[in-house]
């Protein structure tokens, strides 16, 4: 049974941050060490991710949804308050779910669709039209300052910490409970350094 002023009052409560990326990228972890963290900072915190393709190197995606209370873990069309792409044009793919409050956070990391043997032209240029809060990252210099390329997934996680008021407890038990054994000071250092960076610095 639906309740409309339940799920308007929802609506108006509740943070949705869409993580996209391709298999291989660590999309699945981050939004599991973000639903987390969002649930150590008190919220109710919901999750929902495709990951059928990954290992083809197929799109991948997850919505994590935070609030007082979230009914849906299916972030409503045009209602992400945070895009996070770790490859370029996939955020291009998930339009729909953003509106003018989107805040786009993305590592221009190129990888080939299929089939495909020059990447599109022009996709940072109509990230940069399209959204009217971007932070791009350059994947090789992030990569450096976050310890390598497998602690981007982390990395972004402390550039979206910058958007989000959760404490530093929430993201550190989450970090330490969700990584892969032996890692969990290495991302957590690679967290920290991604909440460092400004934006307009270099990445």
């Amino acid at each position: 049974m639906s309740h409309p002023a339940a799920e308007k009052e929802e609506m108006k409560t509740t943070k949705n941050i869409l993580m996209v990326g391709v298999g291989g990228q660590g999309i699945i972890l981050a939004s599991d060490l973000l639903a987390q963290a969002a649930l150590n900072a008190g919220f109710d915190a919901k999750k929902s991710e495709i990951h059928g393709m990954s290992q083809r190197g197929g799109s991948v995606f997850s919505h994590v949804r935070f609030g007082s209370k979230v009914y849906s873990p299916v972030i409503p069309e045009g209602m992400a308050n945070v895009l996070v792409a770790l490859e370029e044009m996939e955020a291009l793919r998930w339009l729909q779910y953003c509106g003018k409050q989107t805040e786009l956070i993305v590592c221009q990391s190129r990888i080939n669709p299929a089939n495909v043997d020059e990447y599109p032209a022009g996709v940072t240029e109509e990230l940069k039209r399209t959204f009217k809060s971007v932070i791009m990252l350059d994947p090789v210099a992030f990569a450096e300052k976050c310890g390598g390329q497998k602690f981007i997934n982390t990395a972004i996680l402390g550039v979206v910490a910058n958007i989000l008021d959760f404490p530093e407890t929430a993201w550190k038990d989450s970090i330490e409970k969700h990584t892969p054994k032996g890692t969990a000071s290495r991302n957590w250092e690679a967290f920290v350094a991604g909440k460092n960076w400004r934006r307009g610095e270099p990445a």
